[in-house]
C-alpha cells in the first residue's frame, strides 16, 4: 500500500461529477486491496465539463490545496446572442440578441479580460455562503449575494468565431470560473452568452495529455501511473 500514496492524472469524461471520479477511484483500490483509502480531488469540475483532474490517494490528501491553488489552463466555447440560468447547457436559456458582433470586436473584448479582474463566481456554484454552497441556495429558490474576487487572466489564445459560436484557450490563475468569465464576455459585446463546452487540459503543468480515461480505470493502471517522485510543487 506505500505506493498508493500520490498523484493520479485523470481525464473526466463530460456528465460525470468530480465525486464520481474520485469514488470510482476510491472503489476501484477498495475491491483489489481491500482497504479504504483516502481519495480527494483538487478542484472541482462540473459535471457538464471534462478534462484534467488531479487525484490525491492515501498521505498525499494531505497536500490536496496544494494542488488545488495552481494555475489552470482551459479550452471553451460559448454561444452567443443566448444566457442561462446556470452560464451554462445545464440552465433555462433566454434569448438576448439576435445581433452578431464584428470579428474585430469579439477580439477587442476578449483581449480587455486579460490581466488581474475581479469577478463574480456563477450562483450555481460550489462557492460557500455562510457555510452552505452557492448551488444548494439557489436550488431552494434564495436569493444569493455572490462576493466578488480578484482573479488573473494569464492568456487568451487561439480564438475561433463564427456566429453564433466562439471557442478559446484561457489561461487562468486558481479560482476563475470560466462561466463567469464567459457571461462577462456576453456582456461586453452586448449581446449575452452561455458556455456549451469547456475542457481543462493543464493544472500547474500538469498536461490533460498524460492522464488516464476515467472510464478505463483499473487498479493496475492507478497503481503504474500515481506520480510519487518528483512532484511539480
Amino acid at each position: 500500500m506505500e505506493h498508493l500514496n500520490g498523484l493520479l492524472l485523470v481525464n473526466k469524461p463530460r456528465n460525470m461529477t468530480s465525486f464520481g471520479v474520485v469514488s470510482r477511484v476510491r472503489g476501484i483500490i477498495k475491491a483489489e486491496t481491500g482497504k479504504k483509502l483516502k481519495v480527494g480531488h483538487c478542484g472541482t469540475l462540473d459535471p457538464l465539463a471534462d478534462g484534467l483532474m488531479i487525484i490525491v490517494i492515501g498521505s498525499y490528501t494531505k497536500r490536496a490545496e496544494e494542488f488545488t491553488k495552481k494555475d489552470k489552463t482551459y479550452k471553451a466555447t460559448l454561444q452567443l446572442g443566448i444566457i442561462s440560468t446556470t452560464a451554462d447547457e445545464e440552465g433555462e436559456k433566454t434569448e438576448v440578441s439576435k445581433e452578431q458582433p464584428e470579428a474585430a470586436s469579439v477580439v477587442t473584448a476578449l483581449d480587455s479580460f486579460v490581466g488581474e479582474i475581479e469577478q463574480t463566481p456563477p450562483i450555481y456554484s460550489a462557492v460557500k455562503i455562510n457555510g452552505e454552497r452557492a448551488y444548494r441556495l439557489a436550488r431552494k429558490g434564495k436569493e444569493v449575494a455572490m462576493p466578488t474576487r480578484k482573479v488573473t487572466i494569464y492568456s487568451i489564445e487561439d480564438s475561433h468565431y463564427s456566429y453564433p459560436e466562439l471557442s478559446f484557450t484561457v489561461s487562468v490563475s486558481s479560482g476563475t470560473y470560466i462561466r463567469s468569465l464567459v457571461t462577462d464576455i456576453g456582456t461586453t459585446l452586448g449581446v449575452g452568452a452561455y458556455m456549451t463546452a469547456l475542457t481543462r487540459t493543464d493544472i500547474g503543468g500538469f498536461k490533460l495529455a498524460e492522464s488516464i480515461a476515467a472510464d478505463d480505470l483499473t487498479f493496475k493502471g492507478i497503481y503504474d501511473n500515481i506520480i510519487t517522485t518528483q512532484v511539480k510543487i
